[in-house]
């Protein structure tokens, strides 16, 4: 498999592009799309020129050329299409989440399973992250000592008018928790080195859009994995006044030093975002990490041809999935205490 192709079906979160490009970068080639809705269609071709629209997802299922499918669909009509594309041989990277119920990610977990074909999370806030990477490259070196604590804070700009109808239906984007919380839960898997944890406390509420009583603007989980805990709080309350569409920020706590990761802006006036603050026992460090290399494109279709694990082990990409489904499901029964 010297060149891959891949096809992307479901453009209904901007999100794709993140993944199409991620995948370009790799060397992947850019088969074709499908998009039932032509004003989608028309904005990925003005992208993407060289990109045949295909008038169906099962002419694209059927393309043996074709050995990968992305999506950034409606959220809760992902799992569906990824089951069906690994029935179909080929592998998988949609947005997350990655589904939006217990049910999805049981089945999901068993075609996999039989299929032995990859199903993969694009989580852009660890793997389409520069400071994000480098923290992990320092945790890794030991660079902070063994991680105790980790605090996510994932922030997004509302920006209501832009909005499609189905992301303030539950059913249809599945939670806050479920959705904007996953990057969170599994960059708390990631840094402890662990492939489970326990969520001892989680809620959600509305605070700013009372009419849409089914979208949840603020959430929070309390994680823990027996020697680390995590704090992850993720809303949609940017402030128009904020250069960014959110100050996403990770802290983690070692045993000989700490980590600060500003993702997108640094407050203090430093440009552009990729800022990582190191403090250990020589003092405290500020690290550019705008040029560190995001090796997840290459890593993911060296996986695809080597039936490898490399970018990130499948269980690690479910798990994060179950406890963000987890966590909305303690949330909901109970009820809005945010």
């Amino acid at each position: 498999m010297d060149e891959l192709r891949f096809a992307a079906v479901g453009l209904n979160h901007n999100h794709i592009y993140g993944q199409v490009n991620c995948l370009l970068r790799a060397g992947a080639r850019l088969a074709g799309f499908h998009e039932k809705d032509d004003a989608l269609a028309a904005e990925f071709s003005a992208v993407y020129a060289d990109a045949r629209r295909i008038a169906t997802a099962e002419e694209i299922l059927e393309d043996e050329n074709i050995g990968l499918i992305v999506s950034a669909a409606v959220s809760s009509e992902r799992a569906e299409l990824a089951i069906r594309a690994m029935q179909h041989g080929k592998g998988v990277l949609v947005d997350k989440p990655g589904m939006t119920s217990f049910d999805q990610l049981a089945k999901l977990r068993r075609v996999q399973a039989e299929t032995g074909r990859i199903f993969s999370i694009l989580y852009s806030e660890h793997f389409e992250s520069p400071a994000t990477v480098k923290a992990g490259e320092l945790v890794a070196a030991g660079a902070i000592g063994e991680v105790v604590h980790i605090v996510g804070l994932g922030p997004h700009r509302l920006r209501r008018e832009t909005r499609p109808d189905w992301f303030f239906r539950r059913a249809d984007y599945g939670g806050i928790l479920t959705d904007i919380a996953s990057h969170q839960c599994e960059q708390f898997l990631f840094f402890t080195g662990v492939n489970d944890a326990t969520v001892l406390s989680a809620s959600v509420g509305n605070r700013s859009v009372p009419d849409a009583p089914e979208l949840q603007d603020t959430g929070s989980i309390h994680l823990s994995t027996g020697r680390t805990t995590g704090m992850i709080h993720v809303n949609w309350l940017t402030p128009e006044g904020m250069p960014t569409w959110g100050d996403g920020r990770l802290f983690i706590v070692g045993t000989s030093g700490t980590i600060e990761v500003r993702k997108t802006v640094d407050l203090a006036g430093r440009e552009g975002g990729n800022h990582l603050f190191l403090a250990d026992r020589n003092g405290v460090e500020h690290i550019d990490c705008s040029r560190v290399d995001l090796p997840f494109g290459r890593q993911f279709l060296a996986d695809i041809r080597d039936r490898t694990e490399t970018a990130m082990p499948q269980e690690r990409c479910f798990k994060a999935m179950e406890l963000a489904l987890q966590a909305q499901a303690i949330a909901e029964q109970n009820g809005d205490r945010n």
